[in-house]
């Protein structure tokens, strides 16, 4: 199966609000996927999800789709960094050992 481990560090506070608009209809639409499971968690300006997934094709559809499409669009004026990372599992890691695959293994895009 894919993971794919995502973290947004939004430019300052008050794009919280954007994040959270866009993040209610990227779940809608992940609901209608053959995602697998999911998980974020996120406090301020530093937010995190977690995505399982059971072939690259199912993921890459979704991400190239819909709601999470036009959220990458705009993600340049929401965020100073996004780091990803997609990974063969079985299962979903813990947050801890999500949080550190992305510090030392994630592709990092700026702002």
């Amino acid at each position: 199966m894919i993971a794919v481990i995502t973290l947004i560090e939004l430019k300052n506070p008050f794009k919280f609000f954007a994040l959270s608009y866009n993040a209610l209809q990227i779940i809608k639409q992940l609901k209608s996927t053959k995602n697998i499971a999911f998980k974020s968690k996120g406090l301020w300006t530093t937010h995190y999800t977690m995505s399982l997934w059971e072939n690259k094709e199912d993921m890459q559809s979704f991400a190239r789709s819909g709601a999470h499409m036009e959220a990458m669009k705009l993600s340049a004026q929401l965020a100073k960094e996004i780091r990803t990372l997609t990974i063969t599992v079985d299962a979903l890691p813990n947050w801890n050992k999500a949080i550190e695959l992305l510090r030392t293994e994630g592709k990092i895009l700026t702002y």
